[in-house]
């Protein structure tokens, strides 16, 4: 198997009402809709194992069967690319040291 056979799994960490998502995605592209990204592809442990993580199979049952999100670039906190995948999870955000960036006020 080659280099270019490997498909990459990205960890994307973002805002979703007063949580931070941590999903893993093989597909992360800027969106055509201005200031979103697109994530495609969710990549989820192994059904099969013994002890199922249950913020993870909130995330599989909350994204099953969808192609694409778009995320607000505003909301995304960290993208990385990784080597294998991790568990999804939610954690809340209190006390978390990670701030949003201000977006400027819509004037009329």
């Amino acid at each position: 198997m080659s280099d270019k056979d490997v498909k990459s799994i990205f960890k994307v960490l973002f805002h979703n009402q007063g949580q931070i998502y941590e999903v893993y995605a093989r597909n992360i592209y800027q969106s055509e809709l201005y200031g979103f990204v697109e994530i495609e592809d969710y990549t989820f442990g192994n059904r099969s194992q013994m002890l199922i993580d249950p913020s993870e199979d909130r995330l599989r049952a909350e994204f099953e069967g969808v192609q694409r999100s778009f995320i607000p670039m505003h909301a995304i906190v960290r993208i990385d690319e990784v080597e294998k995948e991790g568990v999804a999870k939610i954690t809340d955000s209190k006390g978390e040291k990670v701030t949003p960036f201000p977006m400027p006020v819509p004037k009329d």
